[in-house]
């Protein structure tokens, strides 16, 4: 009779702990436990190999291995200020999300992604400790938010996960890719951002060069500097520009002479002073341009749907 007792008293126990097992919330955000995001290095399944994504730190020459979630909150942290409104956050975090899964599909080297600006900026969770000081628990909780409320969403075009281009600060207009990036991209246009303005903190920004160094620059004759013929795209910036018969695409002297955008004016007197507009390479997002967006009340939805042409929002 006891030992009927006991085996009864096990059985219902052992359900009691099935119980506890099954209810219990898995997620891949490892904040709440006050720890930092998980990193592996190991082999994982095909069907859990789409939710990983491979690092490269070039400083520290080596690679990482994380959940995709918890990359795409270091890089809406590095990316986009964290004062910007919640639904430009979501935004951000899935082109973020969506132009990491186009390079993991496109690599063919043993990382996915490079942290830097070749590809995207990444913060760690000490880096953002050090960024946001006091207001770390605040900020993290805010991008962790706009990742969460878009886990696993990318975007597609025809089935495609897009080249999901983004950039600071438009001169009111994006510019088209095949002007940038010399490839056309269907879904990647000129439209208007009526949001980026002179309303806007460095929106225009003026930058001064001694006349050797202008020269320098650009290995031209110095003699005498003379703007020959200067052409613009349909987005006002600048596509070809002629100085001292030596011709250069906007992207080619924005690149040389370190410059904001490619919508500049250049003023020849005593020194060289150059009249930038926006932020960026002018392609696909602006970030500002977003945030303006939400603050009329347009969802991240729309917000993508505006700066990315007849693309879906789907699921990874």
């Amino acid at each position: 009779m006891k030992n009927k007792i006991l085996c009864g008293v096990v059985v219902v126990l052992s359900l009691i702990l099935v119980g506890v097992v099954s209810f219990k919330k898995e997620t891949n955000f490892s904040y709440d436990e006050k720890k930092e995001p998980e990193v592996k290095d190991e082999i994982i399944s095909p069907e859990k190999e789409i939710h990983q994504i491979k690092v490269y730190n070039q400083e520290k020459d080596e690679i990482t291995t994380m959940n995709m979630e918890d990359y795409i909150i270091g890089v809406v942290a590095a990316e986009m200020p964290v004062s910007f409104e919640i639904e430009a956050l979501k935004a951000q975090a899935v082109a973020a999300r969506t132009f990491a899964l186009y390079k993991k599909e496109h690599s063919n080297k043993e990382y996915d992604v490079v942290k830097g600006v070749s590809d995207q900026a990444f913060n760690t969770i000490d880096e953002m400790k050090k960024k946001w000081a006091d207001k770390f628990d605040e900020n993290f909780a805010k991008i962790q938010k706009a990742v969460i409320e878009t886990e696993n969403e990318i975007l597609t075009y025809q089935n495609q996960v897009i080249e999901s281009f983004y950039f600071s600060m438009s001169n009111g207009y994006t510019e088209k890719c095949e002007l940038v990036f010399q490839q056309a991209l269907p879904y990647i246009e000129s439209v208007e951002s009526a949001w980026d303005n002179k309303s806007l903190n460095n929106y225009e920004v003026i930058t001064t060069f001694e006349k050797k160094d202008f020269c320098s620059k650009l290995e031209i004759n110095c003699d005498e500097i003379k703007i020959n013929s200067m052409e613009r795209t349909d987005s006002k910036r600048i596509r070809k520009i002629v100085i001292n018969d030596k011709e250069f695409t906007g992207v080619q002297l924005r690149t040389l002479l370190k410059l904001r955008s490619t919508d500049f004016d250049i003023d020849i007197e005593d020194k060289i002073s150059i009249t930038t507009r926006g932020s960026g390479h002018g392609v696909g997002m602006s970030q500002y341009g977003a945030n303006g967006m939400a603050k009329e009340g347009y969802p991240y939805q729309e917000i993508l749907e505006h700066y990315y042409q007849n693309i879906e929002i789907s699921k990874i």
